[in-house]
């Protein structure tokens, strides 16, 4: 039987959903870039990392979606099909169908969708430090009757163990309440669910202004420096 869809994020969200890149934006200044550089960056590093075990993703999830920026990277992924949306804020819905919907992608509210498992992928950035701590366990397990046997969870969170993180966090008003969770935990998380730990790394050290600089990041991506961090786990 499929989990009821997790709640997260709670209804202000669709309060922010027309101002969701100005706030971003005030967050993310410090750091030189724009929120497609991060999006498309993550997506790309998820590739390499699917290259190197010969994993093509068919069918994707992008949970916890948001306005939908990450969708036309996702579909750039080896394989790469379809990707459902899934998002909790109906205002963020709207909007990321008229940036992103096609043939290829579609948008659905959290509360309709009902796991099938069958997907080969799901990607998930910056939504599980809106979930409360007490209903996380659920929500991993919501991903996890997505996905078929074999199936990957990309989970992308920020690093509570990077000062700049957090200051960019308390820069965006929609993380104020945010509830911040370690490689550690999230490891944890994923494994209670079921989940195969492939790897865990650490992405964006250096700011634009160093961006000299971050040909090193590939060097110490096992090193919990990075901004943010990925956990990349199998379905068993």
């Amino acid at each position: 039987m499929s989990s009821e869809a997790p709640v997260y994020r709670n209804p202000e969200f669709d309060g922010y959903a027309e101002d969701y890149d100005a706030a971003l934006r005030k967050g993310l200044a410090v750091s030189g870039e724009s929120k497609e550089y991060f999006a498309e960056r993550r997506v790309e590093w998820l590739g390499e990392c699917l290259g190197r075990i010969g994993y093509r993703a068919g069918a994707i999830a992008d949970f916890g979606c948001g306005t939908g920026t990450a969708t036309p990277y996702l579909l750039k992924l080896p394989g790469a099909k379809s990707v459902l949306g899934l998002e909790v804020s109906a205002e963020s819905i709207k909007i990321a169908e008229r940036l992103h919907g096609s043939a290829n992608s579609r948008f659905e509210l959290t509360g309709k969708y009902r796991p099938e498992g069958n997907l080969d992928l799901a990607f998930c950035n910056g939504v599980f430090h809106h979930i409360r701590p007490s209903d996380r366990n659920g929500a991993v397990k919501y991903v996890f009757e997505m996905l078929r046997t074999g199936g990957l969870f990309s989970l992308w969170e920020n690093n509570p163990w990077n000062p700049g993180t957090r200051y960019v966090m308390s820069r965006i008003p929609f993380d104020k309440e945010a509830v911040m969770l370690s490689y550690l935990e999230a490891q944890g998380l994923l494994g209670n669910a079921g989940f195969e730990i492939l790897r865990s790394d650490f992405l964006f050290i250096f700011p634009r202004a160093l961006k000299f600089l971050r040909p090193l990041e590939r060097l110490v991506t096992s090193l919990p420096l990075g901004a943010q961090y990925q956990v990349l786990a199998r379905k068993r």
